[in-house]
């Protein structure tokens, strides 16, 4: 997984609690490289998910509750550092539609070795997309937010269901419902 995630976790975790705050969660967490990681850097999902648990053991917050407000967090560090993803966008259903065609397909060109999550969509109504999320991580709270984020940027309101996770691939399906 990119360093790029673990940066930005801990700038959340830094803006929601403060700096001592997060080098002292992160010296009771046990990670593999005591917390240091670069933008530039790979390290393993189960490092995050280490790093999720340890701010949700501090916070009272559940890790589904932290992944979805990283998810957040995240499309907007997505859209300010990537804008040109969102020029020819007319809505969050076309943005979310552009993830496995057009966004995923840049990614690999920059890093070839990445395991991208996979979306499939089916745009049911003009108001209702259907979204299928398949990750060989367990990240769809993280995916979540990134979609109520994409509906926000958009300034659409939204009514966001999940079905049942499959847990050996994390495949959700995720029925999206702009009502305005």
């Amino acid at each position: 997984m990119k360093g790029t995630v673990f940066v930005e976790l801990l700038k959340m975790a830094e803006d929601a609690f403060g700096e001592d705050v997060v080098d002292s969660v992160l010296d009771k967490a046990d990670l593999e490289n005591d917390g240091a990681y670069t933008s530039v850097g790979n390290y393993s999902c189960a490092e995050l998910m280490k790093v999720v648990e340890a701010f949700s053991e501090h916070s009272g917050l559940s890790p589904e509750v932290l992944q979805r407000k990283f998810g957040n967090w995240m499309h907007e560090h997505f859209a300010q550092n990537f804008p040109e993803f969102y020029k020819d966008k007319d809505g969050s259903f076309d943005m979310l539609e552009a993830l496995d065609g057009e966004i995923h397909v840049e990614v690999r060109k920059l890093y070839p070795e990445a395991e991208l999550p996979r979306f499939t969509t089916n745009r049911k109504s003009d108001n209702h997309l259907e979204m299928v999320y398949s990750s060989p991580r367990p990240l769809v709270g993280f995916c979540h937010g990134l979609i109520e984020a994409c509906t926000a940027n958009f300034g659409e309101t939204a009514e966001i269901e999940r079905g049942e996770t499959e847990a050996e691939d994390n495949c959700t399906t995720f029925q999206i419902k702009v009502t305005s």
